[in-house]
Formats: C-alpha cells, sequence, structure tokens
C-alpha cells in the first residue's frame, strides 16, 4: 500500500523560519530540507498592534460610532450645503481616480451630470471637456459626502442632509432614482436627465419643506425598526423606504404645490422600494465621520469603489486611502446579460456594511438573496462571519433571527489581517459600458490588499 511505501522511505524534514528549527532535528539525525521563508512583513506588523494604545484608542473610535445619532434634518442643492462643492466640482464613489482611469459606467455618469447641468450640451461634448480638464473631480468622501455607484454629485443637485446630533458633523447624499436605466449606473439619456431636472425643480425643495415641518427624521430608529422587519439597508430597503414615506407623505399632501406635483411625488417615492438606501447611506456616513481621525486606531471607516478601483481608509490614518483592483460581483443577472458585461465593483453604498449594515446585516434580510443571490443559509452565514472581524454589535439594530443579537459592527483591520475574513459586501452591478445602466445585482469582498496596505502603514506609524 502506499502508507506502507511513505513509511518506509527514509525520513526528510521541511523547515522554514529560524534556524534553530532545522538545528533541532538534525541533531537527532534526520534529514533536512531548509526552505528560505520567513514571516511576512505584515505579521510583524501585526503583532506590533495588538497593544493598549491601539486598544484604547479602538475604544474611543467604537464609542463615537455607536453614539451616533443620525438625524434627517433637510434636503438643499449640493452647492449650499456641501462642504468645498463649487459650480466646477464633480464628486465621483470611490477613492480618488483620473479621467484616463475611470470606467464606462463612470464615465457616463459624468457626462450626463454635465448635460444636466447645461455645461454641455451632448455626452461627447461633455466627455471632451471631462478630458481636457475642465471639471474638478474629487471623492464624495472628502466632502463629507457619499454617492452610490458612479456616485456623481454636482452643485444644483438636491441632497439629503443628515446630522449627526451626537457629535454635530453632517453627511450628505444625492436622492435615489430607483433602478435600472439612471445616472448612477452611467446612463445618460433624456428620460434619465429629465428626472434629474424635476429632482432640482420639484422633488428635492418638496421633501427639502417636508422633512423641516416635521423637525427632522430621526433615522437611527427607523433603521433600527426596518432591520427587524427585513430591511439590511443597502439593496433591500423596502420597509425602510415605507415608513420614511409614511413619515413625509401627509407634510408633502399639505405642500402648496399642484395636486399633480403631489400625487408624481407620493408615486415616485412608494413606487422606489430604494428610496431609502441614499438616507442610509448618509446615515452611515455621519457616524463613521465621528469615529474618523483617532490616531492609532484601526478601525475602518471607509470601503469605497469607484468602477476601477476598490479603496478604505481607517480612523488613525484619515488622510490616507490604500486600494487594489476592484473585483466583478458574482450573482443574479437581468435578462440578455451575465458576467462578461458587468463592470467591476462601483459606489460608496459599502459604507453601509462598514457601519455594520448591508451585508453584515443579511442574517436579518432572508429575502435579499432573491436579489443578490445565494440562499437564506448563507446570508445567516455571512452576518455571523462578520463577528470574527468586528469590535462590537450595534444594540441599536438588532437581528431577530440571531435571537436579537446586534449586528456587526466596528471593523478591524487587525482582524482581518489575523482571520483572513474580507468584509462581505451585497451590491448592484452596473454595464461596463457607459449608457446602458444596471444589468443586475450581487456579492463581492474587497481585495486582500488594502488591509495589507492598511497594516503595514499603520505599523509604521505606531512604531513612529
Amino acid at each position: 500500500m502506499l502508507a506502507d511505501v511513505l513509511l518506509g522511505a527514509p525520513l526528510n524534514v521541511i523547515t522554514a523560519g529560524p534556524d534553530l528549527f532545522r538545528a533541532a532535528v538534525a541533531a537527532q539525525g534526520v534529514a533536512v530540507t531548509p526552505v528560505d521563508w520567513q514571516p511576512p512583513a505584515s505579521a510583524t506588523g501585526l503583532a506590533s498592534l495588538w497593544c493598549d494604545a491601539v486598544d484604547a484608542a479602538n475604544r474611543i473610535a467604537l464609542e463615537r460610532l455607536l453614539a451616533a445619532q443620525p438625524v434627517l434634518v433637510d434636503v438643499r442643492p449640493a452647492i449650499e450645503v456641501v462642504p468645498g462643492m463649487t459650480q466646477d466640482t464633480i464628486l465621483h464613489a470611490g477613492p480618488p481616480i483620473t479621467w484616463e482611469r475611470m470606467s464606462g459606467p463612470l464615465r457616463g455618469a459624468i457626462a450626463g451630470a454635465l448635460v444636466y447641468e447645461d455645461l454641455a450640451a451632448t455626452r461627447e461634448e461633455a466627455e471632451q471637456r471631462a478630458a481636457r480638464g475642465a471639471a474638478d473631480f474629487d471623492p464624495c468622501h472628502h466632502h463629507a459626502a457619499v454617492g452610490p455607484m458612479a456616485g456623481v454629485t454636482t452643485a444644483s443637485m438636491p441632497v439629503f442632509v443628515v446630522e449627526n446630533r451626537a457629535a454635530g458633523n453632517r453627511a450628505y447624499a444625492t436622492l435615489n432614482e430607483g433602478l435600472g436605466k439612471v445616472l448612477r449606473y452611467g446612463a445618460y439619456a433624456p428620460e434619465v436627465i429629465d428626472r434629474l431636472r424635476w429632482f432640482r425643480d420639484v422633488l428635492g425643495p418638496a421633501l427639502g419643506e417636508a422633512v423641516r415641518r416635521l423637525g427632522g427624521i430621526d433615522l437611527r430608529a427607523l433603521i433600527g425598526q426596518a432591520v427587524q422587519m427585513g430591511d439590511e439597508c443597502h439593496n433591500r430597503n423596502r420597509a425602510a423606504s415605507a415608513l420614511l414615506i409614511k413619515a413625509l407623505a401627509p407634510e408633502i399632501a399639505a405642500l402648496d404645490l399642484a395636486a399633480r406635483e403631489r400625487a408624481r411625488i407620493l408615486t415616485f417615492t412608494g413606487g422606489n422600494e430604494h428610496f431609502f438606501l441614499n438616507v442610509s447611506m448618509a446615515a452611515c456616513k455621519a457616524a463613521l465621520d465621528a469615529a474618523h481621525g483617532v490616531p492609532d486606531s484601526t478601525l475602518v471607516t471607509t470601503m469605497a469603489r469607484n468602477g476601477t478601483d476598490f479603496g478604505i481608509r481607517v480612523s488613525g490614518l484619515p488622510d490616507q486611502w490604500f486600494s487594489g483592483p476592484a473585483e466583478i460581483p458574482q450573482g443574479l443577472f437581468f435578462p440578455g446579460y451575465g458576467p462578461a458585461d458587468a463592470n467591476p465593483d462601483i459606489g460608496d453604498s459599502a459604507i453601509t456594511e462598514t457601519a455594520g449594515l448591508g451585508g453584515f446585516a443579511m442574517g436579518g434580510a432572508p429575502a435579499i438573496v432573491q436579489f443578490v443571490g445565494g440562499t437564506a443559509a448563507e446570508a445567516l452565514r455571512y452576518t455571523r462571519l462578520m463577528y470574527e472581524i468586528t469590535l462590537a454589535e450595534n444594540p441599536a439594530y438588532r437581528i431577530p433571527a440571531l435571537d436579537f443579537r446586534g449586528t456587526p459592527t466596528g471593523i478591524d483591520v487587525r482582524l482581518v489581517a489575523q482571520t483572513g475574513i474580507l468584509p462581505q459586501i451585497n451590491t448592484g452591478m452596473a454595464h461596463r459600458e457607459a449608457g446602458i445602466g444596471q444589468i443586475g445585482a450581487g456579492l463581492v469582498r474587497p481585495p486582500r490588499v488594502c488591509f495589507d496596505r492598511a497594516l503595514e502603514a499603520l505599523a509604521r506609524e505606531h512604531r513612529h
């Protein structure tokens, strides 16, 4: 038998690492084959970050994250409220990127935005302006903002204004257009531009007035209720959208608007099951920004994609991005499309996972698998797995299927490096070519290199 042959053959031991292993075996008269291998630099860095100073910093950052009290307080044109916004500014999702490296959907969204703002008459003219550097590109995250998918925000676009009343900071996100052929998926057809202009002229002002009359809407309470109703507040927002419209509808009905416009507002918002997504993103951004910038903290405060790169930021290194190539999600495609049509992962909506929602809360939203793929059992497994790389459970967002355990919250770079477990994200999929729009939804993870680079930088900073 093979086992007899193997056990009867001369013993040869392969060793790796410190030479004392080789010497100890050789001293017993056994043949040794040494392998020239040393632990990766990140392993040494990881050991240095398991210390009291980092633990204390993470407690501060985590306390700020969990204490956040996001409240929807207004809807205003971006130029009026978003820090650093100008008439020439185009904010995009993900880490910084130049026009030359942008993916098809991001280029399509920028072209559509320039036409919408009357800065170009056609898509071709818009692309020429963008290529010449006529637009000032910058990540949404650099302006306390977030943008789903291509994530484009320009001066006149109305944005949700979310205030974190625990820390006093604010965050911003555009209004959700619904699914299919929309700007955030890189579509720029005339009906896309017309819808955005209706947002600017009618929907945005109406929502702003309604929110102000209400004195704000408590988003932490709303999200907590929605999670217990089967949402994860990334790709499933059915309950959250209904709760938001329920709160706004009486005020919208009382606005001094033509009856047809009030009816159109309620029809659009009531029929858009993703309407709450952008509000959820702004709420998560407001919470995580409060935790950003704590020296020595290894807490992840941003996960974002621009369609080319996937980038993360960590609390202890607030001015740095750590990036790697964005991957193509795996999931369910609309009829007529397949993996070859999909663009690599894109959008700021992974801010929800960063805050303990989205893919981290899938265990409480089993119906999400009908949209992104997988099974209800896998949804539970994903959530349980995320507890392995997070520092806490959010008591505001509890999952009934896990005996009302709080969602896993506070991704720790150290735990990702130690376990090898990567954050689970659910996401929409855009066609790789500009102008087509959404073609499906699925699941994706960040590239490991983002966390390796962050760990190395944190270790260097800690040594100094």
